[in-house]
């Protein structure tokens, strides 16, 4: 068996990493397992959104734009915690998994670091210019707007990957193929025919 591989991505809200995922899973034959942070967010008790404890939004003005300023309490913390654990979990049972991650200081990129020191672990940043994160994010209709306004200047501050691209032009799948050849990834095989007798026979 292929020892595990963990492929992290990170970036800001709106940058593309779920839809990277999913094109990546769909064009490499080596059967990776998606995990985003936003299924781990979805796990929190409704009553922890909006309160301190769990995640809490706070919009302020910054250049006259607003900015969504993420407050995690221990609720959040510990959930955050956790998934990494699962993710070492996951890669100890065999599991080739890509992460889907928005990483808010170095250290917790550390901490993935720690936690998945025995496999093999590929770091992925993915930008694109604030303008067309905040056009996505207008776009999709689902995330508050002003979150990519002050993720921007933060979530790769201080960070060191493996590998560094720009979703801005590309499509997902353009963005999956550029992970797939810099890591020696390889390509899915066609899918087997089927052959179809006639009937009775």
């Amino acid at each position: 068996m292929t020892p595990p591989q963990i492929i992290l991505l990170n970036g800001v809200g709106s940058v593309g990493k779920s839809s990277t995922a999913r094109a990546l899973q769909a064009m490499t034959g080596t059967p990776f397992l998606h995990v985003a942070m936003d299924g781990f967010l979805a796990m929190l008790p409704p009553a922890m959104m909006g309160h301190p404890d769990g995640l809490l939004f706070e919009t302020v003005l910054e250049a006259g734009r607003p900015s969504v300023v993420i407050h995690a309490g221990p609720v959040l913390e510990r959930a955050m915690r956790g998934m990494r654990a699962a993710v070492a979990a996951m890669a100890a049972q065999g599991n080739h998994l890509i992460v889907d991650e928005v990483l808010l200081g170095a250290d917790r990129l550390a901490a993935y670091r720690a936690a998945l020191a025995g496999f093999s672990l590929r770091t992925v940043g993915l930008f694109a210019p604030l303008d067309v994160l905040e056009a996505r994010e207008r776009a999709r209709g689902d995330r508050a707007i002003g979150l990519a306004r002050w993720q921007f200047d933060r979530v790769h501050a201080g960070m060191d990957y493996d590998l560094t691209l720009d979703t801005s032009a590309d499509a997902p799948d353009v963005v999956a193929r550029r992970i797939l050849d810099a890591f020696g990834l390889p390509p899915a095989l066609p899918a087997p025919a089927v052959a179809i007798g006639r009937e009775g026979a």
